[in-house]
């Protein structure tokens, strides 16, 4: 029989990580501009991430036929030709939860105190796309329980294999900090067909909370009832309300555990969020660049990172021109089934394709041969 406290954990979820991208939007879009950093932070964000400098582009059959005659990073995709846009800076953005629990059957599992998940999971991942060409910022949301090839050690930091696991896991493997991240740079890069990945951004889960009150709270229209007294949450659909930062932290993170694959209605509500506060968030640095200084000095407190000063002052600069709404976020499309202990989560690959062909890639256009 579990007591009223496992039952209250029960229903923690992975972090609502939609967030996090409107935490990154903002740093980027309002940190100060220093123009000798902006052109050094250009120059380090050309190159991978440290430890995947092996990595390839995303100019593989997986993603698309290769053939003869096709230049570099060039693939034939449904008969078209298509080439790697070069260009593109992509973020990995990971939300970390050190004591995320699952529930399957009545028993609860935590990876607090677990050794081989001592790095805490990734429970939101987030690609981050910045795209010079169009002027846009994409974001794709990936499933924390997309079954993949996940690099395993175990507790002494030995490699013992690769194995068929949920994507979120990986970063436990690690040591929390600089290791779990490229770990799972490179479990990510894999599963999208070896896409370059410039850079990395981990976030805990307890930044939520700061930088929602950081600009005064956001208010939303509630999309559907979340009704927990334990956490006292009582709103209804339909009720506009002003959400504070605890508030905040549960309407991005609480599901209906009793719906299977009940995702979907929280990803919206994460959706909602991101956009309001992005909005707010904006406004308010506009009128006053103290709001942007704050909301940076919030998240760093929470952060782990390679981008460094000059690479922050680069983004910066560069997003100010950038558009972002909900039109530019993309999600995985694919199955949740049951396994024998948690949820898994297999990925439309013909589905997978298309996505990296529209965010990551550009038509060729064929020379015309007519005489």
């Amino acid at each position: 029989m579990l007591d009223k406290e496992e039952t209250v954990e029960r229903k923690k979820l992975g972090i609502g990580a939609m967030t996090i991208v409107t935490i990154l939007t903002i740093v980027f879009v309002f940190l100060g501009v220093v123009l000798v950093m902006r052109m050094i932070g250009k120059n380090n964000l050309t190159t991978v991430v440290a430890g995947t400098e092996n990595t390839e582009a995303a100019a593989e059959p997986e993603a698309g036929e290769k053939s003869g005659g096709l230049e570099e990073n060039q693939i034939i995709y449904e008969g078209k030709r298509y080439a790697l846009n070069t260009d593109l800076i992509t973020i990995l953005v990971m939300g970390i939860d050190k004591e995320t629990v699952e529930t399957i059957g009545g028993q609860s599992w935590s990876a607090e105190g677990a050794s081989e998940y001592a790095g805490g999971q990734a429970d939101a991942l987030f690609l981050a796309v910045l795209n010079p060409h169009d002027k846009n910022v994409y974001v794709i949301a990936i499933n924390r329980n997309s079954m993949v090839d996940v690099d395993v050690f175990d507790e002494n930091g030995d490699y013992v294999g690769r194995f068929k696991k949920q994507v979120a896991l990986q970063h436990g493997y690690g040591d929390g900090g600089e290791e779990s991240c490229i770990r799972q740079v490179k479990t990510v890069s894999r599963m999208f067909h070896d896409i370059p990945i410039h850079a990395y951004v981990a976030i805990s889960m307890d930044a939520i909370p700061a930088l929602n009150d950081a600009v005064g709270g956001i208010t939303v229209k509630v999309l559907d009832d979340i009704i927990y007294p334990e956490y006292d949450m009582d709103l209804h659909q339909g009720d506009m309300v002003t959400l504070d930062g605890r508030t905040a932290y549960w309407y991005v993170r609480l599901r209906n555990e009793n719906a299977f694959n009940s995702n979907e209605l929280r990803l919206q509500r994460q959706k909602q969020y991101l956009t309001t506060f992005a909005a707010e968030a904006k406004n308010q640095s506009m009128a006053d660049i103290r709001v942007a200084v704050r909301l940076y000095q919030t998240v760093q407190k929470y952060m782990v990172t390679d981008i460094d000063l000059g690479s922050f002052t680069y983004l910066a600069t560069e997003a100010l021109d950038y558009d972002f709404d909900i039109s530019s976020l993309y999600s995985l499309k694919g199955e949740t089934v049951q396994g024998n202990l948690f949820e898994e989560f297999y990925i439309d690959e013909e589905a997978l394709q298309e996505l990296i062909i529209t965010i990551f890639y550009e038509q060729v256009q064929e020379p015309d041969t007519r005489q």
